[in-house]
């Protein structure tokens, strides 16, 4: 195979004509400003070509898709390696994936705990074990040697066949039995036996030595055929007892347990899981916070929110009554009354139905409507009580390894597993059973180190990562499955990442790609950029500004791509507060307490710009986007929430968390309907003489009602193919070609364009075109500021990126807010973005706060820190190591303190990095 991956012709989006060559066996980082082609060249041409050729070659039943799946726009690919694509997206949505089941590690945790796990029994507390014959004779030659035994077997009989069984022994030779205390030679049943449900059979009397190994061994193999697994051997002096089992059984109380196996650990089969809430850990339950939302109001004035409706007076007049018998003051604030009152108000008695019954009564009816809808109100997430939240049946937590439970092995970050693992002791016999599972666990648990996860949980569910942690784990996955040969082509790896954990992942790409595979990465960051082998640089713009290689080589040689430029000199820089001038108006939150923030108080600047940094895992997000979100939000009742007091709301008006999460959930939710300028649009169309000529109202051209869009694929443009043997996919409708609207809709023009083509106009090209109508260039041109000219008005949703996505919300913003007062979090704003855009983002929350509000970002890009008013370090590690404030205050400040890893590497920034005035 060539040593090249040859690229002729790529066209695809923006793409002009390309011709690419990458390096097999390399690691190659594309870059270029947002929308300058980087995704449509490594991911909708190379990554689509490899999948294409995958299907290829599979079955007639998936060849059948390949026609409507519709190969790349480019002239030819040659040198490609199977392809696998890693992005920058969290597509879990079950509550049971974790972290240690996506990785595979949990998995192997249950074999391990089924092949070397001890149980206890939880009434004795003792080891349950049970012996093999081999194991019952060396037990009895290392504890019991010179020791005479009758070998006893038990053999249980129904009520009234004792004789019958007496006689069936006697004819196959066994004739001595254990009848009370004395050993009797019988040969036929004695008188009174027919009452016995048990027989003792002796099968032999020996002395324990090591000449007798082999009798005793006979004698033991004989007593657990005919007794069901168990042996008893009576001291012939003594009369002491020594027994031993096949099965699992506890020699103290009897009880008989669950045998290992890794099925028992599952929390995702009925046999393991939780019976109570099925294996989520947790359940559905009434909260009398919701059933009495303000415990200052008195049972009088209807605390009980349930029953302040007219429909439910009957139920308010029996408790009336309930509370007149029982003394329980009905003027009385609910959070003024005896925890008793409470109590006996809730559960009812006597008569009285109490409101969790009712609710509970209410909540069966499942058939009714109303009734599923009326309960559902006050329903909120509760830690189940079987599990405790540990998702498995009870037998599961009596297997213990080196003290400990499966769960509590679960809840560890992977160093503290690593040690867990390495430190566990073993036999030569018992290593041999676990060596191959104790090597996938350190290799897997030394992934998710290497990728910088350090500071997850196992059972963390994989639903609530962020798309960075996301792609990191599935990196993490490709380096435990050893593939060989293989292109990888990955989004932005390093989002949410501490440039003091870049190298790591820089270490991780690099070994993927000495495996001899070739990886290729979109990035921006620099310090990745410089360790690449080979450099794509794309642009010199974005949209049809872009589509060509301004750069293709070693990333240190010489060039004059404005990447290249800055990977030399560094990034542009305005310092915010040059002069040295300080936020005076603060917000503070005192007493902190979620996760591991452990009773912190931090203060946020208002009508300024504040960075919230810290290494992954330091408690950045959980503060911000959490408790500080909550707080200004009013959310928590006082006894639950997560801060004891806040401060300086005066001037706060209201709270906007703008996140990455997609802008809508179908195809059909794009950029142009997000800031409300599609309306505007189908009013010009339906304002068209063709349209008014055939009664069209702006309804006809919308895409979510019936009428003008297109029948088969409701106007979404694609369809959803099952392939069952592999991921769904989406191909373009074969009706409307992915144009959205039918026939008779596209016959109406504006400027020679139909819908269809309008949708297909970048922002830019949109602005242009409608800018006859002021109000609706208004709206598209904040989607210009901030940076997205370049996106397609009808792109779905369901195709941005995070950063886009998160960056239509602002323009959104920019566009509806204007009287300010708002306070306004952002996580992670530069994902996706190129130093460029980084500045242009800068711009934009500059005039956010210039209306008078507060930006808060959560934040690792040292080009955003440097250029805040404030900073607040979290740290100084991730996890339990975590959640202090390391440092708080102008960037110089904290670029100045000791002890904070953001103020190391702004420090080395400031220093490095060429500045300009502000």
């Amino acid at each position: 195979m060539t040593d090249m991956i040859t690229v002729r012709g790529a066209r695809q989006h923006n793409l002009k004509n390309l011709d690419v060559e990458i390096p097999r066996g390399s690691l190659t980082v594309i870059t270029g400003v947002s929308g300058s082609g980087k995704s449509s060249l490594a991911f909708d041409t190379l990554y689509a070509e490899g999948q294409r050729r995958y299907i290829e070659s599979l079955s007639t039943y998936a060849k059948q898709f390949l026609e409507r799946i519709g190969r790349p726009d480019v002239d030819d690919v040659t040198g490609l390696s199977p392809a696998i694509a890693i992005e920058q997206r969290n597509t879990t949505r079950s509550s049971r994936s974790t972290v240690g089941t996506a990785t595979e590690i949990y998995d192997y945790l249950r074999l391990l705990f089924a092949r070397a796990g001890r149980t206890h029994c939880p009434t004795d507390g003792v080891e349950v074990r049970r012996h093999t014959a081999d194991e019952v004779v060396q037990a009895l030659l290392d504890g019991h040697a010179g020791r005479t035994f009758n070998v006893i077997a038990t053999r249980k009989v129904e009520k009234g066949g004792a004789a019958k069984h007496v006689e069936e022994l006697v004819r196959e030779g066994f004739t001595r039995f254990l009848i009370r205390g004395d050993v009797v030679k019988l040969e036929a049943p004695p008188k009174g036996i027919g009452r016995a449900t048990a027989l003792d059979l002796v099968l032999d009397r020996v002395t324990v030595g090591e000449e007798r190994r082999a009798r005793l061994l006979e004698a033991v193999e004989t007593a657990y055929r005919m007794s069901d697994g168990h042996v008893r051997f009576d001291d012939a002096d003594s009369g002491e007892k020594v027994e031993f089992t096949s099965h699992l059984v506890c020699t103290a109380c009897r009880r008989e347990f669950e045998e290992p196996r890794p099925i028992l650990f599952s929390f995702n089969t009925p046999f393991g899981a939780c019976p109570q809430c099925r294996g989520f850990g947790n359940r559905m339950e009434f909260d009398e916070n919701l059933i009495v939302p303000d415990g200052s109001r008195t049972l009088r004035q209807h605390a009980i929110e349930p029953w302040g409706s007219e429909k439910f007076e009957y139920f308010y007049d029996q408790l009336v009554r309930f509370c007149r018998r029982k003394k329980i003051p009905m003027d009385k604030p609910w959070d003024k009354l005896p925890e008793a009152s409470r109590r006996a108000v809730m559960q009812g008695s006597g008569e009285y139905t109490g409101v969790l019954p009712f609710l509970e009564n209410m909540r069966e009816k499942t058939y009714k409507k109303y009734a599923r809808f009326f309960t559902r109100r006050y329903l909120a997430y509760r830690e189940c009580r079987m599990c405790n939240g540990g998702r498995l049946r009870p037998e599961a937590y009596f297997v213990l390894l080196d003290g400990r439970t499966i769960r509590e092995v679960a809840s560890m970050t992977p160093g503290d597993a690593l040690k867990f693992v390495r430190g566990l002791e073993f036999s030569e016999r018992g290593r041999t059973v676990v060596r191959d599972v104790l090597i996938e666990l350190e290799s897997r648990l030394g992934f998710l180190l290497a990728v910088g996860l350090h500071y997850l949980t196992l059972d963390r569910l994989a639903r609530t990562l962020s798309g960075g942690e996301s792609q990191r784990i599935s990196l993490a996955n490709s380096l435990g499955s050893n593939l060989l040969d293989v292109l990888y082509v990955l989004d932005e790896p390093s989002i949410g990442l501490h440039p003091r954990d870049t190298d790591q992942l820089v270490a991780v790409l690099v070994d993927l790609r000495s495996r001899g595979n070739t990886v290729v990465v979109v990035e921006h960051d620099l310090d990745i950029i410089r360790s690449a082998d080979h450099v794509i640089d794309l642009g010199p713009g974005a949209g049809e500004a872009g589509g060509s290689i301004v750069y293709q080589g070693p990333a240190l040689a010489g060039g004059t791509s404005r990447t290249l430029k800055y990977l030399k000199e560094g990034p542009p820089l305005r310092i915010a507060n040059g002069d040295g001038s300080k936020p005076e108006n603060f917000l503070t939150l005192r007493g902190v307490r979620e996760h591991n923030l452990r009773g912190v108080d931090v203060s946020f600047p208002l009508g300024a710009f504040t960075a919230v940094t810290g290494v992954s895992g330091s408690g950045k997000s959980t503060l911000v986007c959490d408790v500080l979100h909550d707080a200004l939000r009013g959310r928590g009742d006082a006894g639950a929430r997560a801060w004891r007091s806040v401060e300086g709301t005066g001037p706060v008006r209201g709270v906007l968390m703008v996140d990455q999460a997609p802008i809508g959930k179908t195809p059909r939710s794009n950029p142009v309907t997000y800031v409300k300028a599609f309306a505007d649009i189908r009013e010009v169309f339906a304002a068209q003489k063709k349209a008014l000529k055939r009664g069209y109202k702006s309804g006809r051209f919308s895409f979510n009602v019936a009428g003008g869009r297109c029948a088969r694929c409701q106007g979404m443009g694609w369809e959803r193919v099952e392939m069952h043997f592999m991921a769904d996919m989406f191909v373009r409708c074969s009706e409307c070609d992915g144009k959205r609207f039918n026939q008779e809709t596209l016959e109406i023009h504006y400027k020679g364009l139909d819908l269809a083509d309008v949708l297909d106009l970048t922002v830019d090209e949109a602005i242009e075109h409608f800018s006859d109508y002021p109000a609706l260039v208004g709206r598209l041109r904040v989607l210009h500021k901030v940076g997205l000219g370049y996106l397609r008005l009808g792109q779905p949703s369901t195709t941005l990126s995070g950063g886009e996505s998160q960056r239509i919300k602002i323009a959104r913003e920019l566009s509806d807010n204007t009287e300010g007062g708002f306070v306004y979090i952002l996580d992670e704003p530069t994902t996706g973005l190129h130093v460029d855009d980084v500045e242009t983002l800068i711009d934009v929350l500059r005039e956010l706060i210039a209306r008078g509000n507060t930006v808060i970002v959560v934040e690792h890009n040292m080009q955003v820190i440097a250029q805040s008013d404030w900073v607040v370090d979290l740290g100084p590690e991730g996890g339990d190591g975590g959640g202090r404030v390391v440092a708080a205050g102008t960037p110089a400040e904290v670029a100045a303190a000791t002890g904070s890893h953001t103020g190391m590497f702004l420090k080395r920034f400031l220093r490095g990095t060429r500045r300009r005035a502000s």
